[in-house]
């Protein structure tokens, strides 16, 4: 509950009306001053009206000033000046001070050629206020048979009220009087807050522990009422923990949209505790979409106040207007509650839901009746609507941890009664089980000779397995003599050659290839127990076996090896020496009987798809190579065909082996042989 205008104001007018005018012609003789002297309507004070932005020297030059009259006020967009020379004739420094319930108050006191600036309000932050306790009363001091001239700027006039000089006397009676009636106002305040701040720290301990929403939904809401009880504050002379007085004007931004934020929390919190949803989902959906709308219009009253306060300060109308929805509707989900939910809680939401409206309602009618106002009146003190309210705010929130309290207390009733009924559960469950097991040893037996057919029928599966593995081991057992037949071909080719290079006299060639054999004798015996190597291996022994035909052939005979990527060599799997026989028929039986002065062999290994292994040769061909080693040859295609076809039983991976006669003209070019790699047989 926030009040649009000021009681000081009310106080103010009173005060005006009671005091004594003390007409002095041409100056204000401020050693004369014995109490207070209003500035309204003094033929001393002139005053002139002009924009906000104008300054000092465009107003002493102006020539538009008038007697001060309270039609002069300052608005928002417009301030108030008011100038009129005092005269200290005395020999002693005399103090006076400016009384003045406005939003901003500047005071510019002549200093030769120069204005010594005081400022003051209540817009005002307090670092920069003249006077630190009190926003309302601005200091001059004036030393002796001092004669100046003083201009007083007025702005933002939310808060005004007639100005008037006071002496020191009357300051400090007035400080101590208005003290004395805020008093009662200020320590309830800071039980107030004292006591939100205490339930805070318990409630973050406790959902820090426990969690759930429902307390964090309760700690949001007790921290907006402890943020409500620091914006109260600000309204009265309290030293201590008044924080808004470094930010005023956030002060009032903040008032409106706090009020909605807490109810916010509050509507959440209500929803968690009493478990509407559970009772009634149309009246949770009710409660749900109130609350976003309270969150929505807090969020867009704050920006609004923030981005354009001046012209938000006028929107009481629109204040009054959302309470006169927002209330009655509270209303009727207070009775659509009470009819509709049933949890054990729900006294606590009645009691503390009445005090809350109590407070509301009474501190609703205080701030439209004026109570506060009324000299002796029960509600005549400071922040009567919202000290009321308050009061029923923090019944409300102590109805609410009692409910808290009385929550946990449910919930460990709940466990307890949860935790024999599983007791329960276990022992019926144990009598459950006896009684299965009585009715499994039943089926037990029943079982027993299904079990002893299924057995027999294992047993089948299993000999007809064991068959199947022997079959697949006579196929290897083959597989192995195929590559037993492979490796003396090859040994007796290599020998052959190595006896050549004697009979020629090349022994240097003879002992560097007999070393190059050695080491590619050593690969094969190596591989020799392997059913397959990777293709990456059988490139090694190949390149040592080209490296052997190299020597033996000399320079008419060269061979290129393209590999795209060794390391995707490695994922391939081939039988042991697959590749040498179809090497070494390509040199021996299509390379050396060739004419040709380039002897030339390309093998390609292509990972682009699958593996692709190409070799080509530029020799006599396979038509004219027939005539020579018809024999010989048909064997060697014969083995390397039969050990794919045992390769490819006994794998998931098939290599298919193509041969292409390479010819132009009728003429032979060569031949290409490719072992191509098909994964889905």
């Amino acid at each position: 509950m926030k009040q649009t205008v000021s009681m000081k104001t009310f106080y103010l007018i009173i005060f005006w009306c009671l005091a004594s005018a003390m007409p002095v012609k041409g100056q204000i003789k401020i050693d004369s001053l014995i109490d207070q002297l209003p500035l309204l309507d003094n033929k001393n004070v002139t005053a002139l009206r002009a924009a906000s932005n104008v300054g000092i020297n465009k107003v002493i030059a102006s020539d538009a000033w008038e007697p001060y009259e309270l039609s002069g006020m300052a608005d928002f967009s417009t301030a108030l000046w008011l100038t009129f020379k005092v005269d200290n004739e005395s020999k002693d420094t005399v103090k006076a001070y400016l009384y003045g319930n406005a939003l901003e108050v500047t005071i510019y006191k002549q200093n030769e050629q120069e204005f010594d600036q005081l400022k003051n309000g209540y817009y005002v932050p307090l670092p920069q206020r003249s006077n630190k306790s009190q926003y309302y009363f601005t200091e001059f001091t004036f030393v002796p048979s001092q004669k100046v001239e003083v201009y007083v700027r007025v702005g933002a006039a939310y808060l005004f009220s007639p100005l008037m000089l006071v002496s020191e006397k009357a300051y400090w009676e007035r400080s101590q009087n208005d003290y004395s009636e805020q008093i009662a106002s200020i320590v309830f305040n800071y039980f107030y807050i004292f006591s939100l701040f205490t339930l805070i720290i318990f409630i973050l301990v406790l959902w820090l522990r426990v969690g759930g929403r429902l307390y964090f939904y309760y700690l949001g809401y007790l921290f907006f009422l402890l943020l409500f009880g620091f914006i109260v504050l600000h309204e009265t002379l309290a030293p201590v923990g008044n924080f808004f007085q470094y930010a005023p004007k956030l002060s009032n931004q903040l008032n409106d949209p706090v009020q909605f934020a807490f109810i916010t929390f509050y509507i959440f919190f209500i929803l968690n505790l009493l478990r509407v949803k559970q009772y009634d989902k149309r009246l949770a959906r009710v409660l749900n979409y109130l609350a976003f709308a309270c969150l929505i219009y807090a969020v867009s009253r704050f920006l609004f106040n923030v981005l354009s306060f001046e012209t938000a300060m006028s929107l009481t109308m629109l204040y009054n207007i959302v309470r006169l929805i927002i209330l009655p509707i509270n209303f009727v989900l207070i009775f659509w509650i009470i009819f509709k939910v049933k949890h054990p809680l729900l006294s606590y939401f009645i009691i503390g839901q009445s005090l809350f409206f109590i407070g509301a309602v009474l501190g609703t009618y205080i701030n439209y009746a004026g109570l506060e106002f009324i000299p002796g009146h029960f509600f005549s003190f400071k922040e009567a609507p919202n000290i009321v309210f308050q009061i029923g705010l923090i019944g409300e929130v102590y109805c609410f941890s009692l409910a808290l309290g009385k929550n946990v207390s449910l919930m460990q009733e709940e466990k307890e009664r949860t935790d024999a009924a599983l007791i329960e559960q276990f022992k019926e469950n144990e009598r459950l089980q006896k009684e299965m097991n009585i009715e499994l040893d039943i089926k037990v037996r029943e079982k027993t000779v299904e079990l002893v057919q299924l057995y027999a029928e294992i047993e089948q599966e299993r000999e007809q397995k064991i068959k199947s593995e022997f079959t697949k081991k006579i196929k290897e057992t083959e597989m192995v003599a195929l590559r037993s037949q492979m490796n003396p071909h090859f040994i007796f080719n290599s020998m052959n050659a190595i006896k050549n290079l004697i009979m020629t006299s090349r022994n240097e060639d003879a002992m560097t290839y007999l070393d190059d054999f050695s080491s590619l004798l050593r690969h094969i015996l190596k591989n020799a127990s392997h059913q397959q190597i990777t293709v990456e291996e059988e490139l090694e022994i190949l390149e040592l076996y080209l490296s052997l035909e190299q020597s033996r052939m000399g320079s008419g005979f060269c061979y290129q090896v393209h590999v795209s990527s060794k390391e995707e060599l490695s994922q391939y799997y081939i039988p042991p020496l697959l590749l040498q026989p179809i090497v070494e028929n390509a040199i021996w039986h299509g390379l050396h009987p060739s004419l040709k002065a380039e002897k030339r062999l390309d093998i390609t290994f292509d990972t682009n798809d699958n593996l692709k292994i190409i070799i080509q040769d530029n020799g006599i061909g396979r038509r004219e190579s027939a005539k020579k080693t018809k024999l010989h040859e048909a064997m060697g295609t014969t083995l390397i065909r039969d050990r794919l076809a045992l390769h490819n039983h006994l794998n998931d991976d098939a290599i298919v082996m193509q041969i292409d006669d390479l010819e132009y003209n009728d003429r032979a070019q060569g031949t290409r042989v490719s072992l191509i790699y098909n994964i889905e047989q």
